[in-house]
């Protein structure tokens, strides 16, 4: 039976074990109409599938170097003794760009499942408990980035109700390994 805890630093080994891959076998390409002045139509495209290892970018042991973690909150999934989930809500910390000074919103910073445990309702579950620590917190908003290779990233957090509404095409332009990516910033109120 797998069980949700929240954790705390003590646990980032453990933490960083657990693998964040992605399958992707389509992304969503984007076609600016008439130089973006008349949008943007997102079409979902298939394409050669690959796995993509997000964890090079996201450590927690490496989270206190950067970051004040002291408003944060971390959750683990374990099957008996095994890490197979783990997620983090970031808040209060002038140093995250993407909350922009606010005090009322968090960032789902982090969530991942061990590939072996997806599609099991992990994910959700640690989504559910966290929403509900940042309501408890005070929170209005959970801010959530992903990118437009992440296709079941994006349909799972339009699935709890989190609308896209920021799509950067030169977000990742300086990181030559994800320079073509692009940034989806959803926003969930809470």
């Amino acid at each position: 039976m797998i069980q949700i805890k929240k954790t705390d630093r003590s646990c980032f080994e453990m933490y960083d074990s657990v693998s964040m891959n992605v399958d992707v076998r389509s992304e969503f390409r984007i076609k600016r109409i008439d130089n973006g002045l008349g949008g943007l139509a997102l079409e979902e495209v298939k394409v050669k599938p690959y796995v993509k290892d997000l964890s090079v970018y996201e450590r927690a042991t490496e989270y206190e170097k950067e970051f004040d973690i002291s408003h944060w909150f971390f959750y683990m999934a374990f099957d008996d003794e095994k890490p197979v989930g783990a997620m983090t809500i970031a808040a209060r910390e002038p140093k995250l760009y993407m909350l922009s000074g606010r005090d009322d919103a968090c960032v789902l910073w982090d969530i991942r499942v061990d590939d072996g445990y997806k599609h099991r309702g992990i994910g959700q579950k640690m989504l559910d408990m966290g929403i509900k620590e940042a309501k408890e917190n005070g929170y209005r908003q959970m801010i959530i980035e992903c990118q437009n290779n992440n296709v079941p990233a994006c349909r799972f957090y339009k699935k709890q109700g989190a609308l896209l509404s920021k799509v950067d095409m030169y977000a990742y332009y300086q990181e030559e390994a994800c320079r073509d990516e692009v940034q989806f910033v959803w926003y969930l109120d809470l």
